[in-house]
C-alpha cells in the first residue's frame, strides 16, 4: 500500500467530517386506535413507562422511553410528565420490576387498590402510557478490508445494514379506569459505511424518528386534538 502524503491525508479527512454528517435514509408511519375520548386539564399530567421485567429480550429500552417523555414534555403544546423515577417512588411497591403489570390490561386490578388510587390522585395523574416495543437490525450486507504496513494503512470496502424501530403505546386513562387508545410508530432506515481509506459511516436515526413521531402524536391524542 502507498503511503498517504500529508496534503491527502488532511483532505480524506475533511470528506470523511462532512460526510459523517449525513444521515442514511429513513422512513416513518404512525397509527392512532382511539377506543375513547381523552382530554388534559391544566393540572393533569402522564406518565410514560416502559416494560418492568428487566431484563427481558422484550423490554423497551430505557432510553427510548426517556426520549418520548421528553418529547411529550417540549414544545408549546408540551404536557405536564410525572418522570419515571418518580412515579416509581410515590407509587412503591406495586411498580417495582416483581411486582409491576406485565402490560394495560393488569392495570384495573391494580388500582382496586384503595392506597394506590389515593397517590395516583395525590399526584394529579391522567394518563398512564406504556411503552412496548424495540430497535433491531433487519438486514445487513456487504465486507471491508483494513490492514495497517509499514508505508500506512487505511480500509476498503463497502458495508450496509437496515435497522427497524417499531414501538407502540397504550393509553390508559386512570380517572375512567379504561383503555383510551393505541399509538403506533415505525421507522425503517438503512445505513452505510463506503471506505477507501477511511470508513465514513453514514447513519440512519431510526430510534429517533420513531421518538419524535410517537411523541408528536401522542401529545395529539392525549389533547383530544385527533
Amino acid at each position: 500500500m502507498k503511503f498517504i502524503g500529508f496534503q491527502n491525508a488532511k483532505s480524506l479527512i475533511l470528506i470523511s467530517l462532512a460526510l459523517t454528517s449525513l444521515s442514511g435514509c429513513v422512513t416513518s408511519t404512525i397509527q392512532a386506535v382511539r377506543e375513547a375520548n381523552t382530554g388534559m386539564q391544566t393540572d393533569d399530567a402522564i406518565v410514560v413507562l416502559g416494560r418492568r421485567s428487566r431484563p427481558t429480550n422484550s423490554e423497551t429500552e430505557l432510553d427510548f422511553v426517556s426520549c418520548v417523555a421528553k418529547g411529550v414534555t417540549n414544545g408549546a403544546n408540551g404536557l405536564s410528565v410525572v418522570s419515571e423515577g418518580d412515579f416509581m417512588d410515590a407509587m412503591f411497591p406495586w411498580f417495582e420490576p416483581r411486582t409491576a403489570p406485565a402490560n394495560t390490561q393488569d392495570l384495573p386490578e391494580l388500582l382496586t387498590q384503595p392506597l394506590l388510587a389515593a397517590r395516583l390522585e395525590e399526584i394529579g395523574l391522567r394518563y398512564v402510557v406504556w411503552v412496548e416495543g424495540s430497535t433491531q437490525r433487519t438486514e445487513s450486507g456487504g465486507s471491508m478490508t483494513c490492514s495497517i504496513t509499514a508505508g500506512g494503512g487505511g480500509c476498503f470496502g463497502f458495508l450496509s445494514w437496515e435497522n427497524d424501530s417499531n414501538y407502540e403505546a397504550s393509553i390508559w386513562d386512570i380517572k375512567t379506569g379504561t383503555t383510551a387508545g393505541r399509538v403506533a410508530s415505525e421507522a425503517v432506515g438503512t445505513s452505510y459505511m463506503p471506505a477507501i481509506v477511511v470508513p465514513i459511516p453514514i447513519i440512519a436515526r431510526v430510534r429517533k424518528q420513531a421518538c419524535t413521531s410517537l411523541s408528536t402524536q401522542l401529545k395529539t391524542f392525549l389533547r383530544g386534538d385527533a
